[in-house]
């Protein structure tokens, strides 16, 4: 029942959007992260199918000095995609008089919303850390809009990719996205061995460097990892070329995975080393694009890297885009490797602060504030800290504010990282937060950091 009301309020909605003169311009402001990124690439593909125009912003974090500033513009029509449920009170207040459309999935704010078009699966009781993304959400409404935006139907599992939705498989909406891109063949699903980078990486450094997998007598060296297929009689270089995963056919594909679980059989599980492939059926093979969960990397690196643009052209099949989003991805893991190097630089300074069940990372100004949240989702996940510890990092943005994120090792029970954070800034002024019960940020005044650090030390402790 609940699923058939959300189906009827998105129809509502867009019957709404309808309304609106296509000679009046779309403000579309949408988040930055793959999700956001998927959820814009569609509202302007669907858009420019029903002949309208629009004005795209993309940003970090819906601020209220975010919403302020739109305020002033002569718009009379918004849709906020991935953002706007947990700001809605800041857009009524500044956005009085004017259309607005809200497509999130994130935690909403208790607050009288009838003067905006809200599509938010919290409402009908539907899990939206689990079930559907905000590119989910944005998909139905462009699908209701018309029916041949049906061909969207991969960037909605990109984007719940992005968002920590797939645990070997999809439940709720998100499966029934997928099941409609295998139908119309834009994906199709593979297993193999779980490696990230394998539509990329030469095989013998996905041995050798793979952090999920480790192979005893392999794992960390290359020359280990080359000696390993020669033994196994797969050749590490085909005409000078290092040989990739998917040059390989299936009888070498299940040699080599039956000597990886050789190797691992005293390791615990030795042959949980398979997982799903989400392939892009049409796109180029070698590609990062080619592989759902590498595009998803792809898209966050743009994001986080001032270039939003190219990850929209990516999904928009933009090959000269796509080009430029590769070589921003590269650029984003140096960026990263910046990051995990002042990290270790840092373990025993002032500026990364360790208490009993957290760790708190004050990076200020020495790595970019847009990969704070991917630096403590690294950490959390590296197994260097006991189960239910918290990290914390913080860094300074160009606007003399403070970047903050939360994450957590393990699964702490009844942990549900918004509404901690919610209660350290509680008493902080001028605090925004946002974000899911997995991963949360917001941001506090840079005169507030001592205020801020003593309050996780008070609330984590």
């Amino acid at each position: 029942m609940k699923y058939d009301q959300f189906r009827t309020d998105i129809i509502n909605a867009v019957k709404k959007f309808s309304l609106i003169k296509k000679s009046e311009k779309i403000r579309l402001i949408s988040h930055y992260d793959a999700d956001g990124l998927c959820s814009a690439s569609q509202l302007i593909s669907a858009l420019n199918r029903n002949n309208r125009s629009y004005s795209l912003t993309i940003v970090p974090q819906l601020t209220e000095k975010e919403v302020i500033k739109l305020s002033s513009e002569k718009y009379k029509a918004y849709i906020f995609s991935d953002l706007g449920s947990g700001q809605i009170k800041y857009i009524l207040k500044y956005l009085k008089n004017r259309k607005i459309f809200i497509l999130d999935h994130h935690f909403i704010e208790k607050i009288n919303q009838n003067k905006a078009v809200h599509i938010n699966p919290h409402l009908y009781d539907i899990d939206g850390s689990e079930e559907i993304s905000g590119s989910g959400v944005v998909y139905l409404f462009c699908k209701a809009l018309n029916p041949k935006n049906r061909e969207l139907c991969h960037l909605p599992i990109i984007g719940a990719i992005g968002d920590a939705q797939e645990n070997s498989g999809f439940s709720g909406f998100n499966n029934e996205f997928l099941k409609e891109a295998v139908l119309l063949n834009k994906i199709k699903i593979k297993t193999s061995i779980n490696w990230f980078g394998i539509e990329t990486k030469p095989l013998f450094k996905l041995l050798a460097y793979d952090k999920d997998i480790f192979i005893p007598g392999v794992s960390g060296s290359e020359s280990c990892a080359i000696q390993f297929l020669n033994q196994i009689q797969i050749k590490p270089k085909i005409k000078g070329d290092w040989v990739k995963y998917n040059q390989l056919d299936e009888k070498q594909k299940q040699r080599l995975i039956t000597a990886i679980v050789m190797k691992r059989t005293n390791q615990k599980n030795p042959e949980d080393i398979l997982g799903k492939r989400y392939i892009l059926v049409e796109e180029q093979k070698n590609l990062p694009t080619r592989d759902a969960k590498e595009f998803s990397t792809l898209l966050n690196a743009c994001g986080r890297m001032d270039a939003a643009s190219l990850g929209i052209g990516a999904c928009l099949n933009r090959d000269d885009l796509k080009q430029k989003a590769i070589k921003c991805m590269d650029q984003y893991r140096r960026e990263i490797g910046n990051a995990l190097r002042w990290y270790e630089e840092n373990k025993d300074t002032k500026k990364i602060i360790k208490g009993k069940n957290y760790i708190i990372l004050n990076t200020g100004n020495d790595i970019r504030y847009t990969i704070i949240g991917t630096l403590a989702s690294i950490i959390s996940n590296s197994n260097n800290f006991k189960q239910e510890t918290y990290i914390i990092s913080m860094g300074y943005t160009p606007d003399n504010i403070i970047k903050i994120s939360i994450r957590k090792t393990g699964n702490i029970i009844n942990s549900d990282l918004r509404e901690i954070l919610k209660e350290i800034v509680i008493n902080i002024d001028d605090s925004e937060i946002g974000g899911h019960k997995n991963a949360a940020g917001g941001y506090v005044l840079k005169d507030k950091e001592s205020e801020f650090i003593e309050s996780v030390k008070k609330n984590l402790s």
